[in-house]
């Protein structure tokens, strides 16, 4: 049993990855030492080469995302990506439809403004099953709707949504489809040819790369209305944002450091490989699950039939979460507890104090997940 520890041991990757890979680390330090430019801004070397990392960025995130390298937009997380989307997106009158279990990234954007009255709101139920997931979406789905916005996999449970199959739907009705890959990108092979218009995720989770860093990246079929205004380096003689992607929603000067080690991130994922590291984590999460169910007060939230992704969240007895995740942390392991952002799916677990959250990286071991499980049973 762990006691006090100066290293602990971090399951905490849905919030985001720790560590990271050795190279973001170098990556990062060596674009703030001798990427010192500002890219776009200038003829001089060092603009050059900050405008060269950055564009060698955007070439790795198309190849890994099936885009092309001017409809890569970076932005500050998956949460500014989903805003800049959602914002651009819709207008007065639109019918949005979300899932049960959106983060508040996305169902505080969507209840905002429908309590404004700009759109009209449908919430569909995810199941167990894809098809009565699929099917719950086709229903609600009307002559105005304008986009279906739904992540790809739970931040709560894991469960992996039928993200292809709505994207089917949607294609089938003329409806975008706005996919939140926070959870999805870097374990699972997704790509635009998956169907959605624009894939929105976090640089910081799956990807291995800094805080502060995040990809909206679009088909190029829909036309998104600036969010913000500012300073490109392009058309910089005209009062008028840009209308072309990436300048149109990249104002201002991007995070060269966290951008150049978002690339080394990516990098890493796809030389690893997301099967891999899906297989790797996944048999993390079926370790801890099978320690779970000898525990008799232990709640697995999971259901048969369902798919997942390699998050598993449970509850032990009469311990609120929150309390064994304090526990937990005395004993050296960071584990998330709590309503996770995500208050809708709670309301569909029926779990109103939350859940404890354990989201392993590749970077986890068995012996640490064993070591995890002795520090559950050890209860005052």
């Amino acid at each position: 049993m762990r006691q006090n520890t100066n290293t602990p041991v971090y399951f905490d990757n849905a919030a985001t990855s720790f560590p990271k890979p050795e190279s973001v680390y170098r990556a990062v330090q060596q674009a703030m030492r001798q990427t010192g430019g500002n890219p776009g801004r200038g003829g001089h070397p060092l603009a050059h080469r900050a405008g060269e990392a950055v564009y060698h960025a955007r070439e790795t995130a198309a190849g890994m995302f099936a885009a092309e390298p001017e409809h890569v937009v970076f932005t500050l997380n998956c949460t500014h990506a989903l805003n800049l989307a959602v914002h651009g997106l819709l207008h007065q009158g639109d019918h949005v439809i979300i899932s049960n279990h959106e983060h508040n990234s996305v169902a505080r954007q969507a209840a905002a403004l429908a309590d404004s009255g700009i759109i009209r709101l449908s919430v569909a139920n995810v199941f167990p099953e894809d098809d009565r997931t699929v099917a719950e979406f086709r229903r609600l789905l009307r002559p105005d709707t304008r986009a279906v916005i739904c992540m790809l996999v739970s931040n709560v449970t894991g469960q992996i949504l039928p993200y292809r199959q709505i994207a089917a739907v949607c294609r089938a009705n003329k409806t975008a489809f706005l996919a939140d890959g926070a959870q999805g990108c870097g374990v699972l092979p997704v790509t635009l040819q998956d169907g959605m218009q624009i894939l929105c995720t976090a640089g910081h989770k799956g990807m291995y790369g800094p805080a502060g860093t995040g990809l909206l990246i679009s088909d190029g079929t829909l036309a998104l209305e600036p969010l913000m205004q500012g300073g490109t380096g392009s058309l910089s003689a005209s009062l008028e944002q840009p209308d072309f992607l990436p300048d149109a929603l990249e104002p201002g000067t991007v995070n060269v450091p966290g951008i150049a080690g978002l690339d080394t991130g990516m990098q890493y994922v796809k030389q690893k490989g997301t099967e891999r590291i899906f297989m790797q984590e996944t048999a993390l999460c079926d370790r801890l699950i099978a320690g779970l169910r000898k525990m008799p007060d232990a709640v697995i939230y999971r259901q048969p039939g369902a798919r997942y992704a390699p998050v598993v969240s449970f509850t032990l007895g009469r311990e609120k979460p929150d309390e064994t995740a304090a526990r937990l942390a005395a004993q050296g392991f960071c584990v998330r507890a709590g309503l996770h952002c995500a208050p809708l799916a709670h309301r569909a677990l029926g779990t109103p104090s939350g859940t404890v959250r354990f989201s392993p990286s590749c970077f986890n071991t068995e012996a640490e997940t064993d070591a995890f499980l002795r520090a559950l049973r050890v209860q005052p």
